[in-house]
C-alpha cells in the first residue's frame, strides 16, 4: 500500500511538472525573445533554440523607452488599478459581511441578484456604461478607469462566502461588550480574514492590470493611457518590432509575477476558504 502510494504520489508530481512547463513554455519565450534581435526571434521559431537565450542584449529594453512614455503608462496604470484594489476591498467586504451577518427583509433575493450578475459578460453593458460616463464627462479621467469598477459582484460572493466560516462565538462576544457593528467588522473580522482580503486583491490586481477594451474606449487622451493601451503603440507606427513589444511585455508581467510568488499561500488560502460553505 504504501508503495502504491509512493508511485502515485510521484505520477501525480511528474504531470504537474509537465503541466507547470507546458503553461510556462510562452512567458519563457517572451522573455528570451526580449533579450534577441529581430531576426533571431523568428529564425529560431521552429526549433527549441527559441527557448534558449544565447545572445543577451537589452537595446529591445532600450528602445521601448525611446519609443513610448512606458514609465508614465506603467504609474498610470500602477495608481488607478491599485485604487480600484483598496477602494474595493472597503466597498465588496462590507457589502458582503451585511449579507453574512445581518438580517434584513429581502437579504437573499438580494444576494442571489448580486450573484446573477457574475454571469453577466462585460461586453453587454459596455455601450450603457460607456454613455453614462459621457453623461457625467467623465471620459479621459480617472472616474472613468476607477468607480466603474470598485463594487464587484464576485468579490462580494467570495468575501460572503469566506465570512460565513467564520466563528459567530467572537463577534457575539464582543457585541456583549458593547462593541459597534463596525468595530467587529474592522478589529475582529478583518484580521481573522487576511487569506480572502489577499485573494480578491490579488484577482482585482490581475484583472484591470490586464484591461484593455475600457481604457481604449475611455481614454484618448496620453496623460490617462494606462499601460495595456499605450503599448499599441508598437503595433499603429511602423516599423513593428517585436522585440520591442516582448521587452514590453516582459516589463508589464513582472508586477504580476512578484506579487503572485509573495502571495500564492495566501491566495490558496482565501480560494480554498471561499468555497467551504454556501
Amino acid at each position: 500500500m504504501k508503495k502504491n502510494r509512493i508511485i502515485a504520489q510521484i505520477g501525480l508530481y511528474v504531470v504537474l511538472i509537465l503541466l507547470a512547463i507546458l503553461f510556462l513554455f510562452p512567458l519563457v519565450w517572451m522573455v528570451v525573445s526580449s533579450f534577441k534581435t529581430e531576426p533571431e526571434i523568428f529564425a529560431d521559431l521552429k526549433s527549441f533554440r527559441a527557448f534558449v537565450p544565447y545572445t543577451f542584449s537589452l537595446d529591445n529594453y532600450t528602445g521601448v523607452f525611446e519609443r513610448i512614455p512606458f514609465i508614465r503608462y506603467l504609474l498610470t496604470s500602477t495608481l488607478y488599478v491599485s485604487v480600484i484594489v483598496l477602494l474595493g476591498l472597503f466597498v465588496n467586504s462590507l457589502a458582503a459581511y451585511a449579507f453574512a451577518r445581518m438580517q434584513f427583509k429581502g437579504r437573499d433575493l438580494l444576494f442571489s441578484a448580486v450573484v446573477a450578475l457574475i454571469i453577466i459578460p462585460f461586453e453587454s453593458i459596455l455601450l450603457p456604461l460607456y454613455l453614462i460616463i459621457d453623461e457625467f464627462d467623465w471620459l479621459n479621467t480617472y472616474q472613468a478607469l476607477i468607480i466603474p469598477f470598485i463594487a464587484n459582484a464576485f468579490n462580494i460572493f467570495m468575501f460572503r462566502q469566506f465570512f460565513l466560516n467564520l466563528p459567530k462565538e467572537l463577534e457575539e462576544s464582543a457585541r456583549m461588550d458593547g462593541a459597534s457593528t463596525l468595530r467587529i467588522f474592522f478589529q475582529i473580522v478583518i484580521p481573522l480574514s487576511k487569506p480572502v482580503f489577499i485573494t480578491v486583491a490579488l484577482l482585482t490586481f490581475i484583472t484591470h492590470w490586464g484591461d484593455f477594451m475600457w481604457p481604449l474606449i475611455a481614454t484618448t487622451d496620453e496623460s490617462v493611457r494606462p499601460l495595456q493601451v499605450g503599448m499599441q503603440f508598437f503595433f499603429h507606427q511602423p516599423p513593428v518590432k517585436y522585440g520591442h513589444v516582448m521587452a514590453a511585455l516582459t516589463m508589464a508581467t513582472i508586477p504580476l509575477l512578484i506579487i503572485f510568488v509573495f502571495f500564492q499561500k495566501y491566495y490558496v488560502q482565501g480560494i480554498a476558504s471561499a468555497g467551504m460553505k454556501n
